[in-house]
């Protein structure tokens, strides 16, 4: 039982000075939607946020400055060189001159991208 803690804890100590040796990474963003977009017509936001490091990372989805209520987001994932990447979305009806943005607060830095209609 000893040999497995000690090979546990060696495990996370490499794990750390993995992580606070790799660099700051910031966000690859899309924002899209499931369909193309209409006005009037319900359609799914989606924001894509990837290749990011740390993991300290908060998306909102906006219409104008108010935050869409209900929704989802994935899980935190991350591939083997340790970049995370992380989806939200949210149910929406796109209106004229409304300006739907994705929001993505990295750290200290904060962007805004926005869903453009195609139209």
């Amino acid at each position: 039982m000893q040999i497995k803690m000690k090979l546990f804890l060696l495990s996370c100590l490499a794990l750390v000075c993995y992580a606070e040796n790799t660099k700051h990474t910031p966000p690859k963003v899309q924002v899209y939607s499931r369909n193309p977009g209409e006005f009037g017509h319900k359609n799914v936001l989606i924001c894509h946020v990837s290749g990011f490091h740390p993991p300290d990372i908060t998306i909102q989805l906006m219409k104008g400055e108010e935050e869409l209520k209900d929704a989802n987001q994935t899980d935190l994932a991350f591939k083997e060189d340790w970049h995370f990447h992380l989806t939200k979305s949210v149910f929406f009806t796109p209106q004229h001159e409304e300006a739907y943005i994705c929001k993505v607060t990295h750290g200290n830095k904060v962007s805004k991208y926005t869903w453009e209609t195609n139209m």
